[in-house]
């Protein structure tokens, strides 16, 4: 069976953490009752706060689940915090001996608190492929229902994969422990107040998170899959947050396409940045061949095996903003969960109104049918894709050189815009997030060396300027279609483009004019970055961004590998 409780774990018991043992012991409190998917959706209806509305839920899923036919959609709202909050965070293995024992002291308080309440149990198999499946549990208060149907269901309930669990491969991981308490109450200064305390304390090396004073279900479910990716690192994979799609080439009606086979490619970018759009067109914007098939592993989160060249999925479901769906968009169909939503009477039905009208934020779980075609596994990616908002890059670039490749994910950007309430200085500093993944709590240089295992692997890797492009000024700047880019995403797939060196730029490719023209006709002259306006202010503010990203790398655990960060900085040159 895959990762092992705390006895089969530890083989010295006193190895144990003090943060474990707690969460642990109400874990196995006898008066704690472990609940069922159906049983957790039956609490939840009598929960104050949950909605029942006239969305079905999804049939195909109610069915699997067990939940009565018809059974409806509910729609939580969690009050003034509708979304996470980064400052609660505190990492138990980063803080100093002394506020381990204090915050150790406190966590034992606040159990004390939390079984005064009914409490509720949960199990739950996290990662759909046989090779790569962890237990988790999750207690909290029987008013917390809601949240741990929605956990349940964003993740596997242990009794539909029993059997597949106990067939598992066994992994050297212990089992996620999540403790939820909503109703904590500390007047401490030492931990985050908006209002009411909140606390989510993570211990990586032991596989715990506490959410503290948190309702809202992104904490849990962000908590859970943190343990997760990190767990896949500790086994030696890749954490990737990102969406991953592998396209089969084998069937096409042209015969000459078969020799390509099956390609995966995996795109990683913060919000806004397309990484769905890239990972869940249907056809690439019309440029795909016909016959060609396509499965999606997921469009938020996997891991890469380098030792046996496989990604693998964590969750069956889609955790998805629905600040763009409105009462009859399609998605609803595939609804299994709703948080945050306005609701609305329509001919004498409650209904979801989406469209962030209530709030920012409004979330639903919905089912991964809602991708088409989708696969717990997949073939190891032939390109990786970053994804980043920086207009001084053209729409793609290809790398030759490793550490540059490694270098450009580690120092993955975005920018400040002016709908923010900040000074012109900055809005012209770049804002760092590695490999797009907010969710990192072990150290960046795991994270590089990681990638640069990948890549050593044979994967490729590219840029893609997801923002518009500089034309005359940062101010005057070309436009950059999403037709664009899939188009340029199937012409890396289907080896359609040659390449040439950017001399600003060592180990660094941008397609040829010929190879490029003949798929996009007048892309040269429209992003060909000798043509820029006012070159020498171009090259200038080039020459300041990637100044700023050896300085954000430098800033980071990278120092403690000297050689390694020397090797990225390196990398990072440009020449005039």
């Amino acid at each position: 069976m895959a990762s092992k409780s705390s006895f089969e774990f530890y083989e010295n018991l006193k190895e144990i953490s003090q943060v474990r043992a707690i969460a642990e012991t109400v874990l196995l409190n006898p008066r704690v009752r472990l609940i069922t998917a159906v049983e957790a959706y039956e609490l939840a209806l009598a929960q104050p706060g949950v909605s029942l509305t006239d969305l079905p839920i999804y049939p195909p899923f109610a069915a699997r689940l067990g939940l009565p036919a018809g059974a409806r959609v509910f729609n939580d709202c969690h009050g003034k915090i509708i979304g996470r909050t980064a400052q609660a965070r505190k990492f138990y293995n980063r803080i100093s001996e002394d506020d381990k024992r204090k915050v150790e002291g406190d966590l034992r308080e606040a159990m004390f608190q939390m079984e005064q309440h009914d409490l509720i149990r949960a199990e739950a198999v996290i990662g759909l492929d046989s090779d790569l499946m962890i237990k988790a549990h999750l207690v909290t208060t029987v008013s917390d229902a809601a949240n741990v149907f929605n956990w349940l269901t964003n993740f596997a309930p242990y009794e539909l994969l029993a059997n597949e669990y106990e067939e598992s491969r066994s992994l050297p991981i212990q089992d996620i422990l999540v403790v939820a308490y909503n109703d904590w109450t500390c007047d401490d200064k030492f931990y985050t107040n908006i209002g009411f305390p909140q606390l989510a304390l993570v211990d990586e090396k032991h596989n715990v998170i506490f959410n503290l004073g948190m309702r809202y279900f992104g904490e849990r479910k962000k908590g859970t899959l943190t343990l997760a990716w990190t767990s896949g690192m500790r086994l030696g994979m890749a954490a990737c947050h990102g969406g991953i799609k592998e396209i089969d080439f084998s069937h096409c009606e042209d015969k000459s396409y078969h020799k390509l086979g099956k390609r995966s490619i995996a795109f990683y970018g913060l919000s806004g940045t397309g990484k769905s759009s890239h990972t869940n067109s249907a056809d690439n914007g019309g440029t795909l061949p016909p016959g060609f098939n396509k499965v999606i592993l997921h469009d938020d989160a996997f891991q890469i095996d380098t030792g046996s060249k496989i990604c693998r999925v964590w969750e069956p479901a889609l955790f998805d903003k629905t600040d763009s769906r409105d009462l009859n968009h399609p998605d609803w169909k595939y609804c299994i969960s709703l948080m945050n939503h306005a609701l609305i009477e329509v001919k004498g039905k409650i209904l979801p109104l989406g469209l962030d009208v209530r709030q920012a934020n409004g979330r639903a779980i919905l089912d991964r049918d809602l991708l088409g075609k989708w696969v717990n596994r997949c073939s190891f990616p032939k390109a990786l894709a970053w994804l980043m908002k920086d207009t001084i890059l053209p729409p793609l670039i290809k790398y030759k050189n490793k550490y540059l490749a490694v270098a450009m994910g580690a120092a993955l950007v975005t920018r400040r815009n002016r709908a923010e309430n900040v000074t012109e200085a900055e809005l012209k500093k770049l804002v760092f997030e590695p490999f797009a993944n907010p969710f990192r709590v072990y150290e960046l240089y795991k994270d590089v060396e990681a990638f640069l295992k990948i890549l050593e692997s044979g994967a490729e890797c590219y840029t893609f300027n997801s923002a518009r492009y500089w034309k005359s000024s940062d101010e005057d700047l070309e436009e950059i279609k999403l037709q664009t880019s899939l188009t340029l995403q199937t012409a890396i797939l289907m080896d359609q483009l040659e390449w040439s060196e950017w001399d600003l730029l060592p180990g660094a490719l941008l397609p040829t004019r010929d190879s490029v023209e003949k798929i996009i006709p007048g892309y040269f002259t429209r992003y060909d970055p000798y043509q820029r306006q006012n070159v020498k202010n171009y090259i200038e503010l080039m020459k300041d961004r990637f100044q700023q990203r050896q300085d954000f790398l430098r800033s980071t655990d990278l120092q403690s590998k000297p050689r390694l960060l020397q090797s990225l900085l390196d990398a990072l040159q440009i020449y005039d």
